[in-house]
């Protein structure tokens, strides 16, 4: 491995690039907004899977991160992350398994949404929270009667669980708060029925990068799952976000491989590269042009104002969370020097 510091331009390419001076400025910024608003702070790592930044995510004020899968979570604790929420259900017996041995690890909350799952983790070790289908019919209850039904099934609750993924990312932000205000009366009869019904709610947890100031205005959600704030993509780069004012810090550096066509050239970046689930990465340095996919291992950037062969090229990520999960490994720069080299510690950790 080459010594650190070494310049970004030795970089083999393509690769994951971090700057970490912009991330820590958007770490400082979500902590003190949750801060000022009463709110906890429970950063999604799904969107970075690294023991790393979840430390300094916590270091900066978080209660704890979120995980999506019990991989992830493993993967998190096994190098000292001691407080997750798993975003989703876990229902096989050999998942139930590994969470019994997690929960005498690490404080551990869960989301259930079957009253058969709540009877399969009793006794777990893990707190145990209902989750609530906002509407997209992914996992969650669906209706203010079934989770009393859940609530009573688990005993104690954890907490609610209430994520609206589908509105994060509408456009303009007065069409994302409609929706988000009439998803949240939706929840406000749910959490009326359980508090009806005599259960304790002591976390109403969700939100996330493109809801959270609506979120903390709507006045529900006590905890936030805010996950991609931390990069900033090209998909949230684009919305109308409101609150703090976030900065690109994720980026993938390729380099030039053939320059033999008139107004374009191709790149050593392609599918392998950049999650391809939200359009084309954006090219940001290195070239005046728009990129477009060539392939497994290669893409074409096109344009009138073109880099020569070996040069390189700087591109945002459409999608931050897919396109770190291709990565080993972020080079963490500062100015033009790679200065650490940090592991995608859960990367590939989807069980």
């Amino acid at each position: 491995m080459t010594d650190l510091p070494f310049a970004r331009a030795d970089l083999a390419t393509p690769a994951l690039v971090l700057d970490s001076g912009a991330m820590e400025r958007n770490i400082a910024a979500m902590a003190a907004f949750a801060k000022a608003h009463g709110l906890a702070l429970r950063p999604h790592a799904k969107t970075h899977k690294s023991g790393e930044i979840a430390r300094r995510q916590i270091d900066a004020g978080a209660i704890g991160i979120c995980c999506a899968k019990l991989g992830e979570a493993e993967a998190l604790a096994e190098d000292g992350v001691g407080d997750i929420h798993l975003t989703s259900p876990v229902v096989t017996p050999g998942g139930i398994a590994r969470l019994r041995v997690l929960a005498q690890r690490i404080r551990l909350s869960v989301v259930v949404d079957h009253p058969d799952n709540a009877r399969a983790l009793s006794g777990c070790g893990a707190h145990l929270f209902v989750d609530v289908d906002p509407g997209v019919h992914r996992t969650g209850v669906t209706s203010p009667e079934a989770a009393v039904a859940l609530a009573r099934a688990i005993g104690e609750i954890g907490g609610v669980q209430f994520y609206c993924g589908s509105e994060q990312h509408v456009a303009v932000a007065a069409d994302r708060r409609a929706v988000l205000a009439e998803k949240t009366a939706y929840l406000r009869t749910v959490l009326d029925a359980l508090r009806g019904a005599g259960i304790a709610v002591p976390v109403v947890t969700g939100g996330g990068t493109g809801s959270f100031a609506i979120d903390a205005e709507l006045g529900v959600l006590t905890e936030l799952q805010v996950g991609s704030y931390i990069f900033l993509d090209r998909e949230y780069r684009d919305c109308e976000l409101g609150g703090p004012v976030f900065e690109p810090s994720l980026f993938v550096d390729a380099s030039v491989i053939s320059a033999n066509t008139h107004g374009r050239v191709t790149i050593d970046a392609g599918l392998k590269a950049l999650a391809t689930d939200a359009g084309m990465p954006e090219v940001l340095a290195g070239a005046e042009g728009r990129y477009a996919f060539m392939g497994d291992e290669q893409g074409a950037v096109i344009g009138d104002v073109l880099p020569g062969l070996a040069e390189r090229i700087v591109l945002m990520p459409p999608h931050c969370d897919p396109t770190v999960n291709l990565y080993d490994r972020y080079h963490v720069i500062a100015g033009e020097q790679v200065v650490a080299i940090w592991p995608v510690t859960a990367r590939g950790r989807g069980s």
